[in-house]
């Protein structure tokens, strides 16, 4: 497998808070790899520094090769790089339909409507509420939406921010089994998210933060069975 994301040295400051301290870590094409940790270890600014919605510090990203600190958010989005952030972040005032053309407003292609039936397809709630208005939708319908709305960029790498956060669990699966559909066709995830067992079990390989840095990183199954993982993110004693 080739890189489709490297990390090196990575570093995001706040004013005079360090919250990222030099990282390092790859995405290879066609994997789903997690990223996991405490509230406050540095996850959603690791993914808002990819997506150029912080600029970093120090260090180098690449995606598919090419440097992007410079690149715009919007210009990343062109280039196959999508993020659905922590907190779904829908148009609550546009329709269903509506937000999930807005994930493709920059195509000008014909597939627009395949891919908006792909969506629907894939979550058929959705397409039952395609009309309504997306602040009308429950948190796991509006966490589908933001899902969806991205797809509709046709990313090459998705970038998920805690997105059981705030759901039911009969949702939490939903939206897992989502991601994993996703992932079997092809689309390479980065996952941020704050349930370690569910995407360490999802992933191939995973990431383990503490306080701005990577503190262990391996096969997810490996992670798993980590008596340190276990007792800091599963809840086991050591």
């Amino acid at each position: 497998m080739s890189a489709l994301l490297e990390v090196k040295a990575l570093e995001v400051a706040y004013g005079g808070i360090r919250a990222l301290k030099g990282i390092d870590f790859e995405v290879n094409e066609g994997e789903l790899v997690a990223l996991i940790g405490a509230n406050g270890a540095g996850k959603s600014t690791t993914l808002r520094a990819l997506s150029s919605l912080v600029r970093p510090a120090a260090g180098t990203i690449r995606y598919r090769g090419e440097v992007t600190s410079a690149l715009p958010s919007y210009a990343l989005v062109r280039k196959g790089l999508a993020l659905v952030p922590e907190g779904r972040g829908v148009f609550a005032r546009l329709s269903v339909r509506e937000n999930l053309e807005m994930g493709a407003y920059h195509r000008g292609d014909r597939e627009i409507g395949k891919d908006l039936d792909r969506v629907f397809g894939l979550m058929p709630r959705l397409a039952e509420r395609s009309t309504q208005l997306a602040g009308t939708l429950s948190g796991g319908e509006q966490q589908m939406l933001a899902i969806g709305r991205s797809l509709m960029s046709r990313p090459k790498l998705l970038l998920l921010d805690e997105p059981s956060m705030g759901l039911a669990p009969i949702m939490v699966q939903k939206v897992f089994e989502i991601v994993q559909t996703v992932a079997r066709e092809g689309v390479t995830i980065l996952l941020v998210e704050q349930n370690a067992k569910l995407a360490l079990e999802l992933s191939s390989r995973g990431y383990v933060m503490e306080s701005g840095t990577i503190s262990l990183s391996g096969p997810s199954a490996k992670l798993l069975a980590d008596p340190k993982v276990r007792e800091a993110y599963l809840g086991e004693a050591a």
